[in-house]
């Protein structure tokens, strides 16, 4: 991974996404009901329940997409930077340009992220397009259309989005979607690598993540938090 030969700085202890009393409706319904956790850097949170239970609807919450009936979300540590500006969100869509190739998507999404820039006590952690694709397995597709792409290549790229422009938090919903065991091993060493630089997932998903060091949040009628 690239990370290996980046200066390591310790973010653990500066950031802490915190929900207080969160509630968030759909249509008439409501759908998350006064949910609160706290998230330190270097932390991951698994969240699982059954379809419906509001998986997604939690994340675009905390992404700031979706209005919040009550509650706090707060990134502690981030200034006055607000959340949103700080998160990458991963959605089912993977938010591509189809007539572009893979390294003209990346570069886009790395030249407008990297001019919002992360809050200015975030030391800048952004990997290269170049380096991103490696990441990801890619490297041999960095000139073609991402319309030739397959679903699980579409995904890939996706994923190396979150790479090349920093931001502490990430919100992936089935970030695992459409993935080969040997991808699915390579984006698990590249959420490691995230946390061990003092960022923070929060992944909605009924797979396993491929690593250990996770807190799962489980949502139905009961919310519960719970350590693995």
């Amino acid at each position: 991974m690239t990370s290996s030969h980046r200066p390591h700085v310790d973010l653990h202890s500066a950031l802490r996404l915190r929900v207080e009393g969160l509630c968030v409706e759909r249509g008439e319904s409501r759908v998350i009901e006064n949910l609160g956790f706290v998230l330190a850097g270097g932390e991951t949170l698994k969240v699982t329940g059954p379809n419906g239970a509001g998986k997604s609807t939690l994340l675009r919450a905390l992404a700031g997409l979706l209005p919040r009936g009550a509650g706090l979300v707060a990134l502690e540590g981030a200034g006055e930077e607000d959340v949103a500006q700080q998160t990458h969100y991963l959605a089912h869509a993977d938010g591509l340009k189809a007539q572009l190739t893979v390294a003209e998507n990346l570069a886009f999404w790395a030249d407008y992220l990297s001019a919002e820039g992360p809050a200015p006590n975030f030391p800048a952690r952004d990997v290269s397009v170049a380096a991103a694709l490696a990441n990801v397995g890619l490297a041999h597709v960095a000139g073609a259309p991402v319309a030739i792409l397959s679903a699980g290549q579409k995904r890939r790229v996706a994923l190396a989005r979150l790479m090349v422009a920093f931001r502490p938090l990430w919100l992936l919903d089935e970030p695992l979607t459409g993935l080969d065991s040997a991808s699915r091993e390579k984006f698990a060493l590249a959420m490691r690598d995230h946390c061990a630089l003092g960022g923070m997932i929060v992944a909605a998903t009924h797979e396993p993540l491929g690593f250990d060091e996770t807190r799962e949040l489980r949502l139905g009628k009961k919310l519960k938090v719970a350590a693995s």
